[in-house]
């Protein structure tokens, strides 16, 4: 009985198998962290939509780096972070309807990091040189922003940040043969970097090239099994391929790495409910219920969803 109940749940009002019918907006959910992996708070992420419309949102990061804006409509945006001590950094990601969309981790490089890493007086111009790149970049005036870093490069050929944010550049223009040479120079430098995976795969997919994608990150997931984003993001990639048995697994292996992660628990629960697991879903849907997370509509799915499967 519970079964027909849950499967009729499925398919009615709370939209689990067609969100996008009662989402008229989108989320975006992401972390910043310092390059050793402990989280910023307090750094200011500016949101800038790119389709052509002026609109611009700001927020905070909190105690563990993480961020979150809500009620933005779907489309490409670009994500600047900043924060004193700490060389500014951005990306472009799309955000679609539906369930949060997560952004690339950013990874910022301290002043001191800087200056250890070029030397003396020559930190100073590289720090200022690349925060000119990274405002071009953001002001969408690619093309110079492009030649900046270029300019970095030769001067400081080992600055992964410089080959992450040429990539995302050459991402938005599409030169997908660009961005993978950056993005793959990038981890040359940072093999255990989880974004330049990410963003790599991202140009896969894009490209018309998902079995690459999907190797690149089972390749991010196991070279990295402490890290909960990487088997996250496994765990998303599996799902959007129907692999509903191997998400379940990248999802447990990400709660085990993080037990704290709102995502993971929302997810693998909606699995698990597929899977007849209905005792282990309720746990999950109640832990991913404890944590507070902000995103309303998933909310209520998991509220309508618990209660459903309590009957």
């Amino acid at each position: 009985m519970k079964r027909a109940l849950v499967a009729a749940f499925l398919l009615t009002g709370l939209g689990l198998v067609v969100p996008q019918a009662r989402a008229q907006t989108g989320t975006a959910r992401g972390k910043v962290m310092d390059t050793q992996g402990q989280p910023i708070a307090d750094a200011k992420v500016l949101i800038e939509f790119q389709g052509g419309i002026t609109r611009k949102f700001e927020v905070k990061t909190k105690k563990k780096g993480d961020f979150m804006q809500v009620g933005m409509q779907p489309g490409l945006y670009r994500f600047t972070v900043s924060k004193e001590g700490f060389q500014s950094s951005f990306a472009d990601h799309r955000i679609a309807l539906g369930d949060p969309t997560q952004v690339p981790e950013f990874r910022l490089n301290t002043t001191a990091q800087a200056v250890q890493q070029a030397g003396g007086a020559e930190a100073a111009t590289l720090r200022t040189n690349f925060q000119k790149a990274v405002e071009l970049q953001a002001a969408g005036r690619l093309d110079e922003a492009e030649a900046a870093y270029k300019a970095i490069s030769e001067a400081s050929p080992d600055i992964p940040e410089v080959y992450q944010n040429l990539g995302s550049l050459y991402l938005v223009k599409k030169d997908y043969a660009a961005a993978e040479t950056a993005f793959q120079k990038g981890l040359e430098l940072r093999p255990d970097s989880t974004d330049l995976s990410a963003l790599l795969a991202r140009v896969y997919q894009e490209s018309g090239q998902p079995e690459k994608a999907m190797a690149l990150i089972e390749k991010s997931a196991g070279d990295n099994p402490q890290d909960a984003k990487a088997q996250f993001n496994r765990g998303i990639f599996l799902l959007n391929a129907n692999k509903s048995e191997e998400a379940i697994a990248a999802f447990e292996a990400a709660i085990k790495a993080d037990p704290e992660m709102p995502d993971a628990h929302y997810h693998l629960a909606t699995q698990l409910v597929g899977q007849g697991k209905i005792a282990d879903s309720i746990a999950h849907l109640e832990k991913y219920l404890s944590l507070a997370p902000p995103d309303a509509q998933n909310v209520g799915t998991a509220q309508g969803l618990l209660k459903a499967l309590k009957k």
